[in-house]
């Protein structure tokens, strides 16, 4: 699979009792199609998939693929702590029809080079489906280091990594060491830069309230190879990634972004909560201020 192009990472829009909105869901994902992003990852960490059972993430699988019928890739994450379970999510992703798996680090465990090689080996070969690594030191604590990426070479399915650690070293490390691993931005704030060493697609939270902002960039910078361009529109974008990156409140930041969109994403579920109401016109302004001078670009 050629991973090519803007992914959604799709929020779970809640009722006030945290069961999933259905109404919401389809609006959203209809909306993303017609905006023309390409893919949609489901149950990714924005999408809450750790505050979900599994039975939870089995309905909100199937229930997205149906909403999605085909109309662009959808890649199904495989996170959770105990390799057992991932490998549950795998089998299920495979038995629905999705196009990719997500693979992450288990959190919290610690897990060393070798040990995360193996555990992502023991999800392909339940699943045997193209596979996007997804690297996020952040909130797993490790790497995803060389040790894992050279053992993973025995199976020609991890052909992607969405690599968020933020780290440039890590990117050129990546783009000079590994190129039959596509590339993916996970970093918002560092999209430029991904673009620029060769990376073909950007896995964005931000684009579940914003895909054209997200697709203009990536379309100047990937389809055009207009970098002047896409300085501009990344300079327009950044006090949005800035409050994404740094603001501490990720996954309520995004589902108020898809509220001023019409659509109700809902609250969070616990421990989170959601924005207050400073919070919330400092964030409705930042998106106005971006959209104003990425249309002012685009004329």
């Amino acid at each position: 699979m050629e991973f090519e192009g803007i992914y959604t990472p799709l929020i779970a829009p809640f009722h006030e009792n945290y069961n999933l909105n259905q109404e919401a869901m389809a609006k959203t994902i209809d909306m993303l199609i017609e905006s023309g992003i390409h893919g949609i990852v489901l149950a990714g960490t924005t999408g809450e998939y750790y505050a979900m059972t599994m039975k939870e993430r089995f309905e909100l699988m199937g229930t997205a693929k149906e909403m999605i019928n085909g109309r662009v890739s959808t890649i199904v994450g495989t996170g959770a702590i105990r390799t057992e379970d991932s490998i549950e999510y795998a089998k299920q992703a495979k038995k629905m029809g999705a196009d990719a798996i997500l693979v992450t680090t288990p959190p919290y465990a610690y897990p060393t080079g070798r040990e995360i090689a193996l555990h992502a080996l023991a999800i392909d070969k339940a699943a045997d489906l193209p596979v996007m690594l997804y690297n996020y030191p952040g909130r797993m604590s490790t790497n995803m280091d060389e040790e894992t990426l050279d053992r993973l070479g025995r199976s020609t399915n991890f052909c992607a990594i969405k690599e968020s650690s933020g780290d440039p070293n890590r990117l050129h490390m990546l783009a000079r060491d590994y190129p039959h691993i596509a590339l993916s931005c996970g970093m918002d704030d560092q999209a430029l830069e991904f673009f620029a060493w060769g990376a073909k697609s950007w896995v964005c939270a931000g684009s579940n309230f914003a895909p054209e902002a997200h697709l203009a960039l990536y379309n100047s910078c990937v389809i055009e190879g207009n970098f002047n361009k896409g300085r501009q529109i990344m300079s327009a974008m950044l006090p949005l990634m800035n409050v994404l990156e740094q603001g501490g409140k990720f996954v309520q930041s995004i589902k108020f972004g898809l509220t001023l969109r019409g659509i109700d994403a809902g609250p969070p579920r616990k421990p989170l909560h959601p924005l207050n109401k400073d919070e919330k016109r400092v964030f409705a302004e930042v998106i106005k201020t971006m959209n104003k001078s990425i249309s002012g670009l685009e004329v």
